[in-house]
């Protein structure tokens, strides 16, 4: 009897120790602030973090996370541009993190507009744009749309670099939201796995940041909106529209990267054709007026963390010579 209670002792500690850490409050690496917008009717909230550096040269950066994170990722990358003397502002996107998740029809067109009244509440006129994944599809909307805006544009993995429609199923809002429903921490861990050639201990963090919404009360308003933004990529390429960027662009992607958006819709002989990062940059850059494609050897889908001290270095060298750099 007392080996038994003593193994449900010990079964419900453990259990209550890993809700406890997945359910933690993560603190962001700078201060949140807080932006309203108005959209569909609805007061909506965007946070954001806002880094001065100590010795400002007068540029700022904004960064565009990916789908399954949000402004927390980009701390080491954050401190190295202020540190190189920009202000950094990095936003949770709405439908993201610490930002309202409205339901709501989610487009990238949307998303950059929200981005563009941010930065105009900050009176930032002139901003270097780096996005992530599908952060990356935003950044090129965004820069397409306000060109005036942007001086020069960073996609690292950027999604979005092939048109999804033509070789992944249709699929309905309903079977996404009932797929999001079912997510659990080890499916999160699973997918974010697939991001590294190898895993380690330290990726932990940022799959306990996207696992904690898994404990809200109001989870399945998240599952929906997650439904909502992979159809958002799913439906809106930006590929065509390369072609259009004249600012200098800087695409960087792990040698090792072969994220697809519904991989798992699509049989092993068709994963193959698709997702190779190395050589869909390099076609992209081929249809961009003025870009070059830099690939990290040995690395997956996020750079910024598996090698930041070279992803820095490189974002860092291009944003301060990007001017002369290709003419």
């Amino acid at each position: 009897m007392k080996s038994w209670l003593y193994k449900l002792f010990c079964t419900t500690l453990i259990v209550l120790c890993i809700g406890s850490c997945f359910s933690q409050d993560i603190a962001y690496p700078y201060p949140v602030h807080y932006f309203s917008i108005n959209a569909d009717g609805q007061k909506l909230q965007m946070a954001y973090m806002d880094v001065k550096p100590e010795k400002a040269n007068g540029s700022s950066v904004i960064l565009f996370h990916g789908k399954n994170f949000n402004g927390f990722y980009w701390g080491k990358v954050i401190a190295a541009l202020a540190n190189a003397g920009y202000r950094v502002i990095a936003p949770d996107q709405i439908g993201w993190g610490k930002s309202t998740k409205p339901n709501m029809k989610y487009t990238f067109e949307i998303l950059a507009r929200n981005n563009k009244l941010l930065l105009d509440s900050l009176s930032i006129q002139h901003i270097n744009v780096i996005g992530h994944s599908m952060g990356g599809m935003l950044a090129t909307r965004f820069s397409l749309m306000y060109p005036q805006l942007v001086t020069k544009l960073i996609l690292e993995d950027p999604l979005g670099l092939e048109d999804y429609k033509k070789f992944i199923p249709m699929q309905t809002i309903e079977s996404l939201y009932k797929k999001e429903l079912k997510a659990t921490y080890a499916s999160y861990k699973k997918y974010q796995q697939s991001y590294y050639p190898v895993w380690k201990p330290e990726y932990e963090i940022y799959v306990k940041v996207q696992a904690e919404p898994l404990h809200q009360k109001d989870f399945s308003s998240v599952a929906y909106v997650n439904a909502l933004t992979w159809q958002m990529i799913y439906e809106q390429p930006v590929l065509y529209e390369f072609k259009n960027l004249s600012i200098p662009v800087l695409l960087i992607v792990g040698e090792k990267d072969r994220t697809i958006l519904g991989k798992n819709l699509l049989n092993k002989n068709q994963q193959t054709l698709h997702g190779n990062f190395p050589l869909l940059a390099k076609k992209a850059a081929a249809e961009m007026k003025n870009a070059r494609v830099v690939v990290v050897p040995g690395v997956g889908h996020i750079p910024h963390i598996q090698k930041t001290e070279v992803f820095n270095k490189d974002a860092i060298k291009f944003l301060e010579e990007a001017d002369n750099l290709m003419q």
